[in-house]
């Protein structure tokens, strides 16, 4: 190993020594060198072997929060397929389970020798592969950001397409995994390889506006912290800059240019407070922001009462603060600033706290989707994002059940979630007590009862009123069953 391997290797074995075990480390370092002797590499391809697996280790451990098992099956990946290895040996010896994580490696390492274009018939494989382990999804991702964290290294013309298909698929795999830290570096860094004067321009006004964006956000926090301590529970208070990519994201929204863009900043306020306090503390601080700073009615988001399904949680608002500028206030605990930070990995490891994530779910409707054999490769991808970024409604039945759908869903869509033959005979619902129609936008909080009529039947503008896939996949269903039977009178 040449020193900066080393390195790297000393680094992980002190932070992670109580994962994997001396011997495990011994037992590790003969493997790896039995298989790099005999993979006739180059010495410097070796190194560069080394390196990347031992950078790719550290996100899966320290950015991710993954164990033994995810790291065991992708430092040993290679070697497994090479048939040097016998996986019942290796799962016997390090005591873990790593078969389904080394078969999804392996299939996905497949997919990309193919070569994966995003509208190709591989593309649909490789997501297959992914929704079958969570852990795969997870280890990818990682792999993917050690990529784009040494992408100068890079043939130039290989550049812009692992940048795109970092922003692309990569960024909203680790959204939808709770990894916000993860998916904020790969847009910046894909924005950077993808559009260089962009992200350069950006970073550098950026880099002019430290000063006096520093001295605001001091400002800003200093009476605050008198009134935090009043809580009584220990609390630190951060403020950042959004990324380099959402405020070009923002810039191309409202058309406007960087000195427009007001909400640069945004301002974390994090308690240490035990379980049962969490919420108590985090609304107490939310009053303490809001008697202090005006807050902007419309931009509250409370998902401390309902979660999202990757675990998050967090109260944010946004509040007008000196000079008439919006900064935008996160209120979290320790806890739920790991799950934010580390996503699923960390939501597994409070689970026995919290109710299980709607990752389950997720995967079932992502699995539907891929399954769907009509869809063309421009509607796949379009749904498949859908899924990736859904932000969520939260209603419920008439009896009080707590149903989650994407933004945006209809009564039409509630009545498919419920049941197959409820959709297809929907005729309307009644929300909160009023008759509504099928294509009635839902709310959060609403209660929803559905109507059905048995004379109902689908037609192909019911595509237009539903977004989940479940429903779209249903109704197409419908329409050829439908189809076929009338084909079958006319004979």
């Amino acid at each position: 190993m040449k020193s900066k391997n080393i390195q790297l290797y000393r680094k992980l074995v002190s932070e992670n020594s109580a994962i994997i075990s001396f011997d495990e480390r011994k037992e590790l370092r003969r493997i790896l060198k039995k298989y790099l002797a005999e993979s006739n590499m180059l010495p410097k391809e070796s190194e560069e072997f080394v390196s990347r697996k031992l950078e790719t280790c550290n996100i899966i451990l320290k950015e991710i929060g993954l164990g033994k098992s995810a790291v065991i099956g992708y430092l040993l990946i290679e070697a497994i397929e090479n048939k040097e290895l016998d996986l019942k040996a290796i799962e016997r010896f390090f005591k873990v389970s790593i078969s389904t994580i080394s078969s999804g490696l392996h299939r996905v390492g497949e997919l990309y020798d193919k070569g994966v274009s995003l509208e190709t018939e591989n593309f649909r494989m490789l997501l297959l592969t992914l929704a079958e382990d969570m852990r795969v999804i997870l280890i990818i991702v990682a792999i993917r950001l050690q990529i784009m964290r040494n992408l100068e290294k890079y043939p130039k013309n290989e550049q812009l397409q692992i940048a795109r298909e970092s922003a692309f698929l990569y960024a909203p795999l680790a959204h939808r995994m709770g990894l916000y830290t993860i998916k904020t570096e790969l847009e910046d860094l894909s924005l950077k390889f993808s559009n260089r004067d962009i992200y350069k321009g950006i970073a550098k006004k950026l880099n002019e506006t430290k000063r006096s964006r520093d001295q605001y956000i001091a400002a800003f926090i200093e009476p605050l912290k008198v009134k935090m301590a009043e809580i009584g529970y220990p609390f630190e208070i951060k403020g950042r800059t959004k990324s380099i990519h959402s405020i070009y994201t923002k810039i191309r929204k409202q058309n406007t240019s960087f000195e427009n863009i007001y909400d640069l900043f945004a301002i974390r306020i994090i308690f240490d407070t035990p379980i049962e306090k969490e919420k108590a503390a985090c609304w107490q601080a939310y009053s303490i922001v809001a008697d202090m700073y005006q807050p902007n009615p419309n931009r509250l988001r409370d998902w401390l009462s309902i979660p999202k399904s990757n675990g998050y949680e967090s109260l944010h608002t946004t509040v007008l603060g000196p000079q008439n500028k919006w900064v935008e206030v996160q209120i979290r605990t320790e806890r739920m600033n790991e799950v934010a930070e580390k996503g699923l990995a960390a939501h597994w490891k409070y689970k026995g706290i919290k109710s299980e994530s709607g990752m389950d779910e997720w995967l079932k409707s992502i699995r539907e989707i891929l399954e769907n054999p009509d869809l063309n490769a421009v509607d796949f991808m379009d749904e498949f994002k859908l899924n990736l970024y859904d932000k969520e409604v939260f209603v419920f039945s008439p009896n009080g059940d707590l149903h989650k759908l994407p933004k945006g869903a209809t009564a039409l869509d509630f009545a498919f979630k419920i049941h197959t033959n409820l959709g297809t005979h929907c005729v309307g619902a009644k929300v909160n007590g009023k008759h509504v129609q099928i294509k009635y936008v839902l709310n959060n909080g609403d209660q929803v009862e559905v109507l059905t009529s048995p004379t109902q039947k689908p037609n192909p503008a019911w595509l237009n009123i539903v977004v989940t896939s479940k429903a779209k996949n249903k109704i197409r269903q419908s329409l050829k069953e439908i189809e076929f039977k009338d084909a079958e009178i006319g004979r």
